[in-house]
């Protein structure tokens, strides 16, 4: 999708701090963080939302959350870390091409708000 930022960022036609990447994924900081470590990992494939995702999408979103383990353990985050996915305006998305927000190096709160 031509007009999609993250599908840009992830070929490479915009530029962001990438921390990783595969062939299905790309991790990348977060513009405006909420922590001190504060990454986005996105797939390649354009899915606008979580609630727009098909049961041929659940491998490739399992391998988002599983890409998201292992750059916690890269960014020394044992002592724990939050995994977000927002869903639609009310749920606080404002890019529509799902991404997982990880978020550590801090204490996370609750509720989260």
């Amino acid at each position: 999708m031509t007009d999609c930022i993250f599908c840009q960022i992830a070929e490479h036609k915009m530029s962001a701090k990438i921390a990783y990447e595969d062939d299905e994924v790309v991790v990348f900081h977060d513009i405006s963080p909420q922590a001190p470590v504060h990454l986005l990992v996105i797939p390649r494939k354009h899915i606008a939302r979580i609630s727009e995702m098909d049961a041929g999408d659940a491998k490739l979103v399992g391998h988002m959350i599983y890409t998201a383990k292992q750059q916690a353990e890269k960014f020394n985050l044992a002592n724990g870390y939050r995994l977000v996915f927002n869903n639609g305006r009310e749920g606080g998305q404002h890019v529509f091409h799902i991404h997982l927000h990880l978020l550590g190096g801090r204490p996370m709160h609750w509720p989260p708000g």
